[in-house]
């Protein structure tokens, strides 16, 4: 097998919010960019298609990209929830995002995939659920999924660039943030709820979620549960690609299904708070199981479960220098088991706490701003025959601050800084691996510098500049073992240093009534970026360094700090060409383009994102909508001698819904149609391209309804 290595916001203002999000932050282009189609929730009449328009000139707020509730965010940001969120919700929270722009996913089949942005993954993807880190295993391996269905979001705001910044030096790709509302914020009278039935053909998804709240204005109260079960992937031809069938030809190739892709997660939560006009306090607690295949390995599942507790509040209108003060905190007790025809192998836990706190100071004329600290620690353990790591205490701590300055009505400038604190403290618990292993402290800076600048009513120009220094995580630090799931043996450096960067994007943008999108370019420049480079040597199972054709080889890979450079450009744009008695059809484009290098050999860095372009109409009258897409991916030649070249790709979609009301629920009935043409699509950014290949044609239905 070939294997390559928040701010709150008042509720009639979150109500106008909610609508005008429903459309999609939608994109712009120039000549030969093209299109993401994202469709925007149209009302149910003509005059609502109207109040539609009016929304969408409702600057959205991005919580999770400005906790002063700005909307002169100088950063890039998508916000999903609504429809779109419906019609996007897959089995990973990768999957999901697939195809915003800049954001691909990792997918290590349909039950696994972690978002990337512009190329970059792993530890420099910050994922947040409520504004506090997820703390799991996935960016670790390919093959550990982040511990949420999507089921269980009601929205995700992602945010790109150097301006993630403050949320520390692992964010530098940028910030995924999963809103559930499981501890409310806001007065509940009386009781709502929404449920969701949703079933796929490409592998006979068959999944469901509920919620419920209820409140008397004063103390409110959350519950939720979920529930998905799948088999394995229909797949449109082989499961290994030709160029690999070529170089390893086998008698037995599965074809028409992917084997080992089924899987199934379930989960739920309980939250209650105390609201009031002058904030809010309450505390959660979430579950999550999932069962699913390893699709490199046949006879390889993992058995994964999370509990999170959580508490979070808010005081505003204070009196004195701090006007407001949030806070939020989280515990995570999370484990894996790698279990082999039955027997477990490996048990990988997890298991510590964050907590976050910013207070927003009192205005200085145009002048505003917040500070905050953020602090948390956590035990990482791998036992078993692919222990990688020695058992490891991290504990991070860090001070923030971010400050925005209304110059006048056409400039706003910000600047954002951030200093963390890291220790890395290894017990090498009898493994002989890890006897020599020390502790490692880190100190690490970040600035940023953003402006916005309105050229006109229409047109605006926003930019940012970053440094930013990231500590390495303990397994770029202690690695040393067997990874069979990337089919690797892993070493790390202890004498690794900071990674650091220097990052900017600059991106034009328009707003006019329901023409809304922009197009921008972004760089950035390491200088120790830590890359996991392969060495040409083969090491067994005991470490023993082996030629290529021993039994149990594994190539060598071996995380090394490298200059490398990383650029693109993204852009997305709706136009909306038809506006008469009720009907409304937008013209959706979109584009995004990462090309990334190792300047020291001038070699490609893996797993780099190809020029993806989308086109789509959406389509509204009453309470029907309709969409079709079209994506374009191109091939990706530009790879490492020891990676396979992965084939260009173009996936049709279409989407239909009708909205009604019965029996006293509103209720919206869907269906989507996926990769129609039956293309075989491999993602240049997937481990395992070569071997497992996305969906075929398929078919989703759902239902969903709120009261």
């Amino acid at each position: 097998m070939f294997i390559d290595h928040g701010t709150s916001v008042p509720c009639v203002q979150r109500r106008r919010l909610r609508v005008a999000l429903l459309t999609p932050l939608a994109l712009s282009v120039t000549l030969g960019c093209a299109a993401h189609a994202q469709a925007s929730d149209v009302a149910a009449s003509s005059a609502d298609v109207s109040a539609s328009s009016n929304a969408a000139a409702l600057a959205p707020i991005i919580v999770t990209g400005n906790p002063l509730g700005s909307d002169a965010l100088s950063s890039p940001t998508a916000a999903i929830d609504g429809r779109d969120l419906d019609l996007r919700r897959a089995a990973t929270l990768g999957e999901t995002l697939n195809g915003v722009p800049g954001v691909w996913t990792s997918t290590y089949g349909p039950m696994v995939g972690r978002p990337i942005i512009r190329g970059l993954d792993g530890d420099r993807i910050r994922l947040l659920q409520n504004g506090v880190g997820t703390l799991d295993a996935s960016s670790l391996s390919y093959d550990h999924a982040v511990p949420q269905d999507p089921l269980s979001t009601n929205r995700i705001e992602v945010l790109r660039g150097p301006a993630a910044l403050l949320y520390g030096g692992n964010a530098i790709g940028g910030v995924i943030n999963t809103i559930d509302n499981r501890i409310p914020t806001e007065p509940i009278d009386g009781m709502h709820g929404e449920a969701t039935a949703n079933y796929g053909s490409g592998n006979n998804d068959r999944d469901g979620a509920v919620q419920l709240e209820g409140g008397d204005g004063k103390f409110a109260i959350h519950a939720d549960v979920f529930g998905r079960t799948t088999d394995d992937l229909r797949i449109p031809g082989d499961a290994r690609s030709a160029r690999l069938r070529a170089l390893d030809p086998q008698d037995d190739e599965a074809r028409r299904r992917l084997p080992n892709s089924d899987g199934r997660d379930s989960g739920g939560a309980l939250g209650m708070s105390l609201t009031g006009e002058h904030g809010y306090g309450g505390l959660s607690y979430s579950g999550y199981d999932s069962n699913y295949g390893s699709v490199a390995e046949d006879s390889v599942r993992i058995k994964m479960r999370s509990q999170r507790f959580g508490a979070a509040g808010e005081l505003r209108d204070l009196d004195g220098f701090f006007k407001s003060v949030k806070a939020s905190f989280a515990y995570t007790d999370y484990q894996h088991k790698e279990v082999d025809d039955g027997e477990t192998g490996t048990v990988f836990k997890n298991r510590g706490y964050e907590a976050r706190i910013e207070a927003r100071h009192r205005d200085f004329g145009p002048v505003q701003g917040v500070v905050g600290v953020q602090f948390g620690q956590t035990q990482f353990s791998a036992l078993g025959s692919e222990a990688l790591v020695p058992t490891t205490d991290t504990n991070t701590g860090a001070v923030f601050l971010l400050e925005e300055w209304t110059v006048n009505d056409r400039l706003t400038l910000s600047a954002g800084g951030r200093m963390d604190f890291t220790r890395l403290s290894p017990s090498a618990g009898g493994n002989d691996r890890f006897a020599d292993a020390q502790k490692r402290n880190f100190n690490a800076g970040s600035l940023s510098l953003g402006a916005v600048y309105k050229l006109d009513p229409i047109w605006s120009l926003a930019g940012n500049t970053a440094y930013t220094e990231r500590a390495p995580t303990f397994y770029e630090v202690y690695a040393n073992g067997p990874h069979e799931a990337t089919g690797q043996y892993l070493l790390g450096d202890q004498n690794l240093s900071k990674e650091r960067a220097f990052s900017t994007d600059l991106a034009l943008r328009f707003k006019d009534g329901p023409h809304h999108g922009s197009v921008g370019v972004f760089y950035s420049h390491f200088n120790n970026y830590l890359a996991e480079l392969n060495t040409g040597r083969y090491r067994n199972d005991d470490g023993d360094v082996v030629g290529a054709g021993t039994d149990d080889a594994l190539p060598e890979a071996m995380y090394r700090g490298v200059p490398a450079d990383f650029y693109g450009f993204e852009a997305e744009s709706s136009f909306r060409v038809l506006q008469r008695d009720g009907h409304a059809l937008d013209l959706l484009l979109s584009g995004d383009y990462t090309r990334a290098r190792n300047r020291d050999s001038g070699q490609p860095l893996p797993r780099i994102p190809p020029l993806r372009l989308r086109a789509g109409l959406d389509y509204a009258y009453g309470p029907f909508d309709a969409g079709v897409s079209v994506t374009r991916a191109f091939s990706q030649h530009r790879r490492p001698d020891e990676d396979l070249p992965t084939d260009s790709y173009t996936s049709l979609d279409a989407t239909s819904g009708y909205r009604f009301k019965a029996s006293g629920v509103q209720w919206r009935a869907y269906v989507k149609g996926i990769n129609l043409t039956n293309e075989t699509i491999r993602y240049a950014t997937s481990v395992l391209r070569d071997i497992a290949p996305q969906s075929g044609r398929a078919v989703l239905v759902g239902i969903r309804g709120s009261f």
